[in-house]
């Protein structure tokens, strides 16, 4: 497993923690305290005790507030890096569809140019057929050289296109990993939620 980043143990953890359910009801509470402690007739120490006890329910309150402000800024981070990603999927799609095209056309290539060498293997045969005649053998030297040419291009254009394949099948690897990244987190973080849910109705 790789190494857990900050942000993820933070998320967790605020997940895990609850997302600022109850904070009305410790207002509420704190209000109600307050009240009673302005028109309490009470001793010295049940004052200070009640006034130690809205203390502690004000800094529950805070506490709160700063962790859900903690998780919308991490949220924010998130839906900015998935947009991120997002782009990156859709320049390897454009890139990989630029790539398709071209590999088309070098097989559109490769087809002329074994059409074409058919034809110069029959023309040679016809050739071949009259060999007293000087014109003939020159023509056929020519075809010859022309020939061989057209089979290292040939050969030229069968390893571009071997090598255009593997790009392109690394390519799509890539997008396929890139997208089932996306689909773990988001399964990820629908268990995460759905496991913090009972421990805030506990509290």
């Amino acid at each position: 497993m790789g190494a857990v980043t900050d942000d993820e143990v933070i998320r967790k953890r605020l997940l895990i923690d609850g997302d600022g359910a109850g904070d009305d009801r410790r207002i509420n509470v704190l209000l109600k305290s307050f009240t009673k402690w302005c028109n309490s007739s009470g001793s010295p120490e049940d004052g200070f005790t009640q006034y130690q006890r809205m203390l502690s329910t004000l800094a529950q309150c805070e506490f709160s507030m700063v962790k859900t402000l903690l998780v919308y800024d991490m949220n924010l981070r998130e839906m900015e890096n998935y947009e991120k990603i997002y782009t990156d999927i859709e320049e390897n799609i454009t890139s990989a569809h630029e790539k398709i095209s071209e590999c088309k056309k070098e097989i559109l290539r490769a087809k002329r140019i074994r059409k074409n060498r058919q034809e110069y293997d029959a023309l040679a045969k016809v050739i071949q057929q009259h060999p007293d005649r000087h014109e003939t053998l020159k023509q056929l030297e020519a075809l010859d050289k022309e020939l061989q040419q057209l089979s290292h291009i040939k050969e030229n254009v069968d390893d571009k296109l071997e090598l255009r394949k593997k790009q392109f099948h690394v390519l799509l690897s890539t997008i396929q990993e890139l997208q089932q990244t996306l689909e773990n987190d988001e399964k990820s973080e629908n268990y995460d939620i759905q496991e913090s849910s009972p421990m805030e109705n506990g509290d």
